[in-house]
């Protein structure tokens, strides 16, 4: 016999609570009643509020797995569910809280909260709301919105408690805020722990711990019936231009999420490889890995134009400088827009000794393949010197507008050149810089309009790229191992970044810094 009972009353209060008295709070439905699509209602919030313990009428899930992707209305969800809870649970000093990854995370759940309490009179009169709480005076209650970075992670006696993608919260070995915060729980008598997230791409993470556990529970090979499992995913093998494997993973496919978004989506997903996986992590819910292959060879072969040295003469050009240790390889790569086309050339400098594979250990490359492509410095250590009247050299025969150079990795050379008249720009080495470049090179190969005059050192470290990607969709190059070569793609995306900054109207192309119980 069963230890638990649906009520059937409660479950319907909290929909009509939702419904009657909550509202959207962005783009054109703001204002408008927060009417919760199917799937929300029965899958999701009748569950929570309507199954009962027989003993003691307290809730019966103590855990919700809710997991969707992007622009299916997650916070517009969880802030449903955060409010339901404050004014309906009847519990004199609760705390509710919706956790996330960083402050400005934990701004969007809190936002919609408080603007949907403002959006209705009634609602905001038996609350006072702050800068990151709304407190419910008459029962002594508040609702607080709090990240790994506010938090003090002491003091809390969580009654309940909503964390915004799970997925991207950091395991370093420490107690994290979702322990803390579920460990907190202890004490009341209908505790609520949430987890809201779409997918993410470290499978070692404990997201995708808490993940396996619920597609367990769903398929019942866990029993736990305090714990309820609501997952919407594509799978791996479906057709990503298959609308029905866009509705498989989005419940809100025609609601939130429009149609014609995901066919731009897809459309852009299947012409950029490096989108492939945003795309489907973010919007099919799968999970990925934090990198992937970039480009494919026949891609990089496939870009085989040419133009006239006549015209590379002329025409403005900006630098990308990859300054490796004095052991390896250090590159120069400039890049033209001409039209619609990218322009690259590069000068990639090693030490004698290296090339010739006498010292700096071995790395498994044969250097000597490379040798009309390569400038060869003498002895063991690359000489800067050379290299600076190399560069010095490129910058008198082609017109030089500036050269980026990684701002965490400068040396005396650079000093040197800053010192000698030239126009070096610092360039960061993270997802904010190197992404729009990044996008933009491939972009440009994909549609073949890059060109690289067969070089094959260029070939070479394509092929040892990949790409990293971060929460978001920005990309970055990465190795594909630690050995791998990829310094001249780093001087390319700098030199292509360098050249899209220095468009910006406001930047110079000489300087760039870089009351009583609620009732309904």
């Amino acid at each position: 016999m069963s230890k638990y009972y649906f009520d059937e009353e409660t479950a319907n209060k909290a929909v009509k609570f939702i419904e009657t008295h909550l509202t959207h709070t962005k783009g054109e439905l703001a204002k408008k009643p927060f009417i919760l699509q199917e799937y929300q209602k029965e899958q999701i919030i009748k569950p929570l509020f309507g199954w009962k313990n027989k003993e003691d009428d307290s809730r019966k899930y103590r855990t919700a797995f809710i997991f969707l992707p992007r622009k299916n209305g997650k916070s517009t969800l969880a802030a449903a569910i955060i409010l339901t809870l404050l004014y309906l649970d009847n519990e004199y000093g609760a705390e509710y809280y919706s956790a996330a990854n960083d402050k400005e995370q934990a701004k969007i759940v809190y936002s919609v909260v408080a603007d949907m309490v403002r959006n209705n009179p009634k609602l905001e009169s038996y609350v006072e709301i702050f800068k990151n709480s709304i407190v419910y005076n008459a029962q002594g209650s508040f609702y607080k919105a709090i990240s790994r970075e506010t938090s003090t992670k002491h003091g809390f006696n969580t009654s309940a408690f909503i964390y915004d993608e799970l997925h991207g919260m950091r395991d370093d070995g420490t107690e994290n805020l979702w322990q803390v915060l579920e460990t907190s729980t202890g004490a009341r008598k209908s505790p609520l722990s949430i987890a809201i997230t779409t997918a993410g791409f470290d499978k070692f993470s404990a997201c995708y711990k808490m993940y396996d556990y619920a597609k367990r529970v769903k398929d019942g090979s866990i029993i736990d019936e305090q714990f309820l499992p609501v997952i919407f995913e594509a799978d791996e093998d479906d057709d990503i231009e298959n609308p029905e494997t866009w509705a498989k993973a989005n419940p809100g496919l025609d609601v939130s999420l429009k149609r014609s978004y995901m066919e731009r989506e897809v459309k852009k997903a299947l012409a950029q490889p490096s989108y492939l996986n945003i795309v489907k992590r973010l919007h099919l819910n799968l999970w990925t890995g934090s990198q992937t292959a970039w480009l494919a060879d026949h891609d990089i072969l496939a870009c085989d134009d040419t133009i006239s040295e006549e015209v590379l003469l002329s025409a403005p050009c900006y630098g990308g400088l990859d300054l490796a240790s004095v052991r390896d390889l250090t590159s120069l790569v400039l890049a033209w827009r001409i039209g619609e086309k990218i322009i690259c050339k590069h000068w990639s400098f090693i030490p004698e000794d290296k090339y010739e594979g006498r010292s700096g250990g071995k790395d498994g490359i044969n250097y000597q393949q490379f040798a009309e492509y390569l400038e060869i410095t003498p002895g063991n250590v690359t000489d800067y010197n050379y290299v600076k009247a190399k560069i010095f050299e490129v910058c008198e025969k082609y017109n030089v507008q500036s050269i980026a150079f990684d701002r965490w990795n400068s040396s005396q050379l650079v000093i040197e050149c800053i010192e000698e008249g030239l126009k070096m720009s610092p360039f960061g080495m993270g997802y904010k810089s190197l992404s729009p470049a990044a996008k933009e090179v491939e972009s440009k190969i994909m549609t073949k309009d890059f060109i690289y005059f067969n070089d094959p050192v260029i070939r070479w470290q394509f092929g040892n790229v990949q790409l990293e990607s971060d929460p978001a969709g920005n990309i970055k190059p990465n190795k594909a191992k630690s050995s791998d070569k990829i310094d001249t793609i780093m001087a390319l995306c700098m030199a292509v970044g360098e050249e899209m900054y220095s468009e910006a109207p406001v930047v110079s192309k000489y300087k760039r810094d870089n009351k009583g119980f609620f009732t309904i």
